[in-house]
């Protein structure tokens, strides 16, 4: 039988067990009915003839760890290694605690989940372990053929060698050994083309060593391509080609109503009735077919060798239905079920999920049975979410009110007071980087307003967001889930009852209702929120005596007096902001400060009686990890805080459009699914207009993330050497010039075949072209690197699960297709707040120190000569620990934000 040895680790299990703890993605191949791994080096290639183990595992802030287990079938795969790789699988699991997500991946069917774990693509070969890997020197080049497919991931299949292959509508890659040409299908997207020249960029470093020439091949343009008469002679010439001719690899089957099955001693029982989570029983497996994908689940009660038998019942399911290969199969534990298949079910209550421990406990207890030993490889840990950075200081803020289909400007000594009954636009002008302007624009929606406000307020505010050519931020806000900037921004904030719009009053007029509008010569009471300094709000509520709260600071106001009531439990800073709020709606009015327990009867008075109020502390909102999600060329980031859809440059117009549509339709889902708020403040970002309070949950570089963009032109830059180049840096007016000249040599080194030979110049002797090209690209990247020396950027660019550079870690942070989000995955998982800034801890420490009375920003006695963006670092260790309350070392391994943070806190920011 196989399997591992329970009484006695095998070497195989400790190598799985120790990759529980490896952040990134391990690889195994099955040979000899054995996982075997493949070294990192060879990552990214699969032989069709063999078998493999994938295994992705993330990491949360909390210390818990999650995993994605993938096993990958070739084509030509024999019964006994897949179901070798599906038996080891599910030990694997077993090994890691149970809690793993299991997919089947069939060769050429692959899910866009485990392509994103390669990048650029995987590389299909033919062959396997039987073969073995040849030497290096036993090696002969052969000349291959790929089409390449996908916007976001790759899928990368060998073709025949043949002008049949070709095609108008994909996009081809023809591999040689002395050149790699590119053949871009006339009907092809511009989204398809950058990521197959990703690949191209992959073949050239890693099977020509980087020096091969690589060449651009554009259908029809045969006089306008220089490298076009060489592509076509190695295919006999140039001919038309014909259309594209679908295969069994492009059936996808259609996602169809599910239909659940149960797994009773290998038997597969339908079930009818409506889907709802009670039908699933603890000790029982299941079948969901949902028609592109088949999900087996695993009740938690289940025997190791009743789950094994789960993934073959599925397959033999699907025979015996002749479902395409392209049907991909899923396997879940109870308690760690993905958002695809929840979906498939009428009600499935949230907070259901088990807490890892106990999860990991329950099959640890099942191979203890067994006769198995598993330790813990996983913890949980209480985090502390901090505040994020707000929007730099400085800046100019409007504020409208909608009234029917007009807005209103509210003049600037009422900016900050909001009515419950109306619906306002934000518009916040600020600089960041070195942008001369960047914006902020919300619409606020009262808790009270009419649905026609609400509706008018996200129409004018997008037409302003055109207006300002797309590059605001542009975010809904509800009433009581401001996010800390808008609060930040509209100081002091204050939210009152009733409403201002003819709307709102007509709302009230024919409902009969009471209009509770605030008027300053009425009593009234507002309750001070208990959060941070620059977060504090004031909101009016019921003026009586239940509505205090011995953990809050409160306001009451009547014509005759003020006072401001100070709980037992309140904050110093709540006591402060409640100072301000009195200054803003009644200036000079003269206050009477009251503790707890020292009201006067006035007081009293002015509530109505004394009576009893609550005590109890408002319970803090969970805290969980942010989530990244995509869908095309849009992305989902779901810091549960605050969505934010993210509209990458090569969107096409309808995404464009509809992000906001994107954003409601996951918050709606996210409701629905896991109890998350549908007021969550819901943002739309652009690409290469990211606020701060975005970019802090990634390492980002301003520079780089907008030099690197998603556009077909720019990736040839970089392939062709010179796309880490600005050319919005300029440092001479003969900067243009020069640059001008330079793109004309390397436009004449690319020039046709054609112009060459209506020139008189003849080509100089022992010159190849590509030299030519290597030398206008040499020349084109001295002038942009002199235009560049003064632009120093520190940081690290967005990690991207496109970076084929990223560590295991990076690659953790990938995304997930938001039509069907998936949970625990390297697509989908964490995207850490806490990022190390390595640059800043290598900075070279002055030679100089100064006290801190002459590094601060406002010192009377400042020191001269000295780099102000580092006043911190030209203090004396012992100073810089006493100031900041730590080490130097301790300080430049935070993030940058923090840094700044805690440098403004003691004036040296």
């Amino acid at each position: 039988m196989l399997g591992f040895a329970v009484n006695n680790r095998s070497e195989l299990q400790k190598r799985f067990f120790c990759s529980a703890r490896v952040i990134g993605t391990e690889v195994w191949r099955i040979e000899n009915f054995q996982p075997v791994p493949v070294p990192k080096s060879e990552y990214g290639k699969f032989y069709s003839g063999d078998s493999y183990i994938v295994l992705q595992t993330t990491s949360t802030r909390g210390g818990a760890y999650w995993h994605d287990i993938h096993f990958w079938l070739g084509k030509d795969t024999s019964q006994d290694e897949a179901g070798t790789a599906a038996i080891k699988t599910v030990e694997l699991d077993a090994i890691l605690g149970g809690r793993a997500v299991q997919h089947r991946e069939i060769q050429r069917h692959e899910s866009d989940k485990f392509l994103s774990y390669f990048k650029p693509c995987i590389i299909p070969l033919e062959g396997g372990v039987a073969s073995g890997f040849k030497k290096p020197e036993e090696e002969v080049f052969e000349t291959r053929l790929y089409v390449c497919n996908g916007k976001r991931v790759v899928r990368m299949k060998q073709v025949p060698f043949a002008r049949s292959s070709l095609n108008h509508d994909d996009v081809f890659i023809l591999d040689t050994e002395d050149k790699i040409y590119q053949f871009n299908g006339a009907n092809s997207n511009i989204q398809e083309r950058a990521k197959a020249l990703e690949v191209t960029q992959l073949l050239k470093e890693k099977y020509h060593g980087g020096v091969c020439d690589v060449a651009i091949i554009d259908d029809g343009n045969l006089h306008t391509e220089s490298d076009s008469g060489s592509f076509w002679v190695l295919f006999g010439g140039f001919a038309p080609i014909s259309k594209k001719v679908a295969s069994d690899d492009d059936v996808v089957p259609e996602r169809t109503t599910a239909k659940l099955y149960s797994i009773i001693d290998g038997q597969i029982n339908s079930l009818d009735g409506e889907l709802t989570k009670s039908i699933l029983e603890n000790d029982k497996c299941y079948i969901l077919d949902c028609g592109s994908e088949v999900f087996t689940w695993v009740g938690r009660h289940t025997e190791l060798e009743e789950r094994k038998s789960t993934i073959k019942a599925a397959e033999e399911y699907l025979a015996n239905q002749n479902r395409p290969k392209s049907t991909r199969i899923t396997r879940l534990i109870q308690g760690y079920e993905t958002h695809p298949f929840k979906s498939n079910f009428d009600s499935w209550p949230s907070g259901s999920t088990p807490a890892p421990e106990e999860g990991r406990g329950k099959v640890a207890a099942i191979l203890k049975q067994q006769g198995a030993a598993v330790k813990a490889s996983s913890k949980s840990t209480s985090v502390n979410v901090e505040v994020p950075p707000l929007l730099e200081g400085g800046g100019k803020i409007e504020v409208w009110c909608i009234d029917g289909s007009a807005k209103t400007l509210i003049p600037k000594e009422d900016i900050g007071k909001f009515y419950s009954g109306d619906c306002y636009i934000v518009l916040y002008t600020y600089h960041s980087h070195e942008r001369k302007e960047d914006y902020y624009l919300c619409w606020w929606i009262g808790r009270d307003s009419i649905k026609e406000d609400q509706e008018m307020a996200a129409q004018l505010a997008s037409a302003m967001c055109t207006s300002h050519k797309g590059r605001p931020v542009l975010g809904r806000v509800y009433q009581g889930k401001e996010p800390p900037q808008f609060v930040a921004i509209c100081q002091p904030m204050v939210v009152l009852k009733g409403g201002l719009s003819s709307g709102y009053k007509n709302h009230i007029a024919d409902n009969d209702l009471n209009d509770e509008t605030y008027a300053s010569d009425v009593v009234t009471l507002f309750s001070i929120s208990e959060t941070s300094g620059h977060n504090n709000k004031a909101v009016q509520v019921d003026a009586v005596a239940t509505s205090l709260n011995t953990y809050g600071c409160f306001l009451l106001q009547s014509s005759s007096s003020v006072f401001i009531w100070h709980g037992k439990q309140s904050t110093h800073e709540q006591q402060q902001f409640a100072t301000k709020v009195v200054e803003f709606l009644k200036p000079g009015v003269t206050v009477k400060h009251t503790k707890e327990g020292t009201e006067s009867s006035a007081f009293w008075l002015g509530l109505g009686e004394k009576q009893g109020y609550t005590s109890n502390k408002l319970a803090p909102e969970a805290t969980r990890e942010p989530h990244l999600f995509s869908c095309s060329d849009v992305m989902v980031l779901d810091t549960h805080a605050e969505v934010f859809v993210w509209v990458g440059q090569s969107a096409d117009s309808k995404e464009k459009q509809s992000a906001f549509e994107i954003g409601q339709k996951y918050v709606e889902l996210a409701a629905s699914l896991e109890g998350q708020s549908s007021d969550v403040p819901l943002y739309k970002v652009t690409e290469g207009n990211e606020p701060c309070f975005f970019t802090t949950f990634f390492s980002w570089d301003p520079v780089k993330a907008t030099a690197h963009g998603n556009s077909f032109q720019k990736k040839v830059m970089i392939l062709f050497g010179f796309g880490h180049a600005s050319e919005n840096h300029r440092t001479n007016q003969d900067g243009p010039t020069q640059r001008a000249s330079a793109l004309a040599a390397l436009n004449s080194a690319f020039s046709s075949s054609s112009t060459a030979k209506a020139s008189s110049v003849p080509k100089p002797t022992g010159t190849s072209q590509s030299s030519q090209r290597a030398a206008a690209v040499a020349a084109l990247s001295n002038v942009l690197t002199e235009e560049m020396k003064q632009s120093n950027s520190r940081g690290s660019s967005l990690q991207s699960s496109r970076s084929p550079s990223a560590s295991p870690t990076d690659r953790a942070r990938s995304t997930a297709r938001f039509r069907e989000p998936e949970e625990r995955s390297e697509e989908s998982e964490v995207v850490e707040h806490a990022e190390t800034n390595e640059e800043d801890s290598a900075l070279k420490p002055p030679d100089e120190v100064f006290s801190y009375e002459q590094m601060k920003a406002k010192s009377e006695n400042p020191a001269t000569g000295i780099d102000t963006t580092r006043r911190e670092a030209y203090l004396s260790g012992e100073e810089f620990e006493s100031v900041l309350g730590m080490t130097k070392e301790a300080f430049y391994k935070m993030p940058k934000w923090k840094q700044d943070n805690l440098k403004k806190k003691v004036d040296l920011f």
